[in-house]
């Protein structure tokens, strides 16, 4: 992999976010005593200083193929960055303390490409079934909320309690009786008004027009079946 080494000098030192900072001792390659380097991480992208502020790096690791894993060391809270495969260097390094290790392994650990794909990969399975479970009960109203009563209409022919002679009943529209459904109608959106009446008011006004337009219409029936049969030729 080519590397432009003047820009990632630059980007070393850039004000871009940094997620982990501080001092670690890490072991040479060639004399393997430990130094003090200044660490900064950013990204998959490991540079080490040799003191903090310092203009450029002295080197890099590319946390990409790797594995963080504690290193059995004569340095106390010590952890390797190994690279795997033939004639790849692996990195000796040692924190301060047990918290402080476990803090660098862990972002070390957290910085490759590999586990930020396998993160996207669980948060989009997450999300997909976030998505697919159904709701319990509608957003507006919640387990303990109170069920408004249903809505009612004021029927005017109700009978009251307090009156044993007197039913209940409903209006049925015809043809015939338009303007006593427009004068029920608005009887009825009158929330206020409680009307009262008794069964023979009721049927005077009703019921007597119906059975007498019935009766005609049976007449009416019974005189067409009448002339049919007068019409026809009998042997």
């Amino acid at each position: 992999m080519k590397i432009n080494e003047k820009n990632l000098c630059a980007f070393a030192v850039s004000a871009t976010p940094v997620d982990k900072e501080g001092y670690l001792n890490k072991r040479g390659e060639v004399n393997k005593n430990f130094q003090r380097r200044y660490f900064v991480l950013k990204g998959n992208l490991l540079f080490y200083f040799d003191k903090k502020g310092d203009k450029e790096p002295v080197g890099v690791i590319i946390l990409e193929g790797c594995s963080i894993e504690l290193a059995e060391d004569d340095e106390q809270f010590s952890f390797k960055v190994e690279f795997h495969g033939t004639n790849n260097r692996s990195y000796i390094l040692g924190a301060e303390s047990q918290e402080s290790m476990e803090q660098w392994m862990k972002a070390l650990a957290c910085a490759g490409y590999d586990y930020m794909k396998l993160m996207v990969a669980e948060l989009q399975r997450q999300l997909d079934d976030i998505e697919e479970t159904p709701l319990p009960l509608p957003l507006a109203q919640g387990v303990n909320s109170p069920v408004p009563p249903p809505r009612t209409r004021h029927n005017p022919f109700n009978k009251p309690d307090n009156n044993p002679h007197q039913r209940s009943h409903s209006m049925r529209s015809t043809s015939s009786n338009s303007s006593r459904l427009e004068d029920t109608r608005l009887v009825e959106n009158n929330a206020s008004a409680k009307v009262s009446i008794t069964f023979r008011e009721l049927h005077n006004s009703y019921g007597r027009p119906i059975l007498k337009d019935f009766n005609f219409w049976k007449h009416e029936q019974r005189e067409k079946v009448d002339n049919s049969t007068d019409n026809l030729i009998t042997f």
